[in-house]
């Protein structure tokens, strides 16, 4: 509640300075509004079939199923094919971090930082199956997204450089003609770029650009480099959408508590969810300890280990 009340404030603030500063640099592109991608590039930032969320062989060779965590999902438990987003098609891996994102893949329901509601990058903020509004005045570019109650700034006027690392990394823009180009730094390494697995680490920079195609739809671009993980830049590009509804807004979505059974529920000296039964299937659930946190347990449940 807390998060979230503090986002509302943020977002009530930018919209007064709005109302009292000029809405935009004069002559350019006025990006107010409420915005969304239509397209399945966070589920997958390249071209794929439908596949099962989490899959398991099927009864024919190279056939997959739905697994048993999501088998009770039917159809709902497969993600949709879709078009790629990604320029030439290949997001150019240095062989380790290629090994690293089949893995994550794999691993994806235990992996994805989206899962526990971590703020999702950038980005993936931008293509995620939510709307983010854009607040723009004339030194500064204000972003809310629903998801996480994710918050960014595009900072236009002149600022010191950053001193620490971001989930939503550090912006600075500038106008080149009817483009907005940022420059996007300092990032943390526990983001993801999608549901695939797609990674990178603290030394990714992206450089964005956002470009008007008609009054209600933007070009988004954004280069990708992370000497770490990929051998090259890369690129993904896509249409943005404005919300045209007459009362569009951001609504609430408190991930944070939503999640909170499935991060901490190992936790708990009672274990709150055991047992679902359907009309057409029984679900047990047993919950793993998380590596690292064995100690942890054994303290909260009474019986310390020995010294």
């Amino acid at each position: 509640m807390k998060l979230w009340a503090n986002a509302w404030i943020i977002l009530v603030s930018s919209v007064a300075l709005v109302a009292q500063t000029p809405s935009r640099i004069a002559g350019k592109p006025d990006f107010n509004g409420i915005w969304q991608a239509n397209n399945t590039a966070n589920w997958d930032l390249q071209t794929h079939g439908a596949r099962p969320m989490v899959g398991q062989p099927g009864l024919t060779p190279g056939s997959m199923v739905l697994a048993a965590p999501v088998v009770g999902l039917g159809s709902v438990g497969w993600v949709p094919g879709g078009q790629g987003v990604v320029e030439g098609e290949e997001i150019p891996y240095l062989p380790w971090a290629a090994a690293r994102k089949k893995e994550n893949q794999e691993r994806w329901m235990d992996r994805d930082p989206e899962i526990k509601c971590f703020q999702p990058g950038v980005p993936r903020a931008m293509y995620m199956p939510y709307p983010f509004q854009i607040i723009q005045s004339a030194t500064k570019v204000n972003m809310v997204f629903e998801f996480a109650n994710a918050q960014r700034t595009i900072h236009l006027n002149k600022m010191e450089e950053y001193p620490n690392v971001l989930y939503m990394g550090y912006s600075v823009g500038h106008w080149e003609g009817d483009t907005l180009v940022v420059n996007v730094s300092d990032f943390t390494d526990a983001t993801w770029f999608d549901r695939s697995g797609n990674f990178h680490s603290d030394a990714l920079k992206v450089v964005e650009r956002y470009t008007p195609m008609g009054k209600d739809v933007i070009r988004y671009e954004a280069t990708i480099e992370d000497p770490q993980v990929f051998s090259r830049p890369w690129k993904i590009s896509m249409p943005l959408y404005r919300r045209l509804e007459p009362n569009a807004q951001l609504t609430d979505f408190r991930c944070v508590e939503m999640v909170e059974e499935t991060m901490y529920g190992h936790l708990r000296k009672d274990q709150l969810v055991k047992h679902w039964e359907g009309n057409t299937m029984n679900v047990d659930v047993t919950r793993k300890i998380p590596p690292g946190e064995a100690v942890h347990e054994r303290y909260i449940s009474g019986n310390p280990p020995a010294k």
